[in-house]
């Protein structure tokens, strides 16, 4: 499945983070500048988020610490809820991400 953030681009970007999770958990993030790729693990509602690799990028610092602080909540929630397209992370961040449905 892939999603999309509910979020609005950065200035001077069309870019919005997205994610792609695969039948076994393995995720793909394309972040604000960032691309990396994790792990989760889901039990019911509870989710765990483990991040792998960083993709080396010339990433300006602003869209580095945005990608930065994205990551850490993802990694920081604890539950998660589906409600048709929309599924939300949900830990010290609320994080909604749109189900890509075309």
């Amino acid at each position: 499945m892939v999603m999309t953030l509910e979020a609005a681009p950065q200035p001077g970007s069309k870019r919005v983070p997205n994610m792609e999770i695969g039948d076994n958990g393995e995720a793909v993030l394309e972040l604000w500048c960032k691309g990396a790729k994790g792990q989760f693990s889901v039990a019911g509602n509870t989710v765990i988020f483990v991040t792998g690799q960083f993709e080396d990028r010339a990433c300006p610092p602003a869209k580095a610490q945005a990608d930065d602080e994205l990551v850490a909540a993802l990694s920081e929630a604890g539950t998660w809820k589906r409600q048709g397209d929309l599924v939300t992370f949900i830990g010290t961040t609320t994080l909604r991400f749109r189900l890509d449905t075309n």
